[in-house]
């Protein structure tokens, strides 16, 4: 969005230099070319500004989805993790179990 006012600001920028060089900012000397040139900018505007907020949306979109992907294999990896505990922890517990039961000699 910041990069997008800046093309704007300099765009205007630009129609106010060329408006000035060619009127002299006196209203009299409008004529219809011009309407017809502050329609074509606003026009110009709109298609550019359409093009580019639809490219950010879809990578807005794209990144989302990466990020609810990642927190789903972190979920997952956490899970993992608290099963391989759990089984850690119940194998020793049956290797206690076994040595109570089974003293060696």
């Amino acid at each position: 969005m910041k990069s997008i006012s800046i093309i704007g600001l300099i765009l205007l920028a630009v129609s106010a230099l060329l408006f000035y060089l060619t009127t002299d900012f006196t209203v009299e000397r409008i004529t219809v070319s011009h309407m017809m040139g502050v329609m074509a900018g606003v026009g110009i505007g709109l298609i550019i500004g359409g093009m580019v907020g639809y490219a950010s949306k879809g990578n807005a979109i794209k990144l989302e989805q990466k990020r609810q992907e990642y927190k789903k294999l972190q979920q997952e990896k956490d899970e993992l993790e608290k099963k391989a505990l759990e089984a850690e922890r119940l194998k020793t517990e049956l290797e206690e179990q076994n040595k109570n039961r089974y003293p060696q000699m």
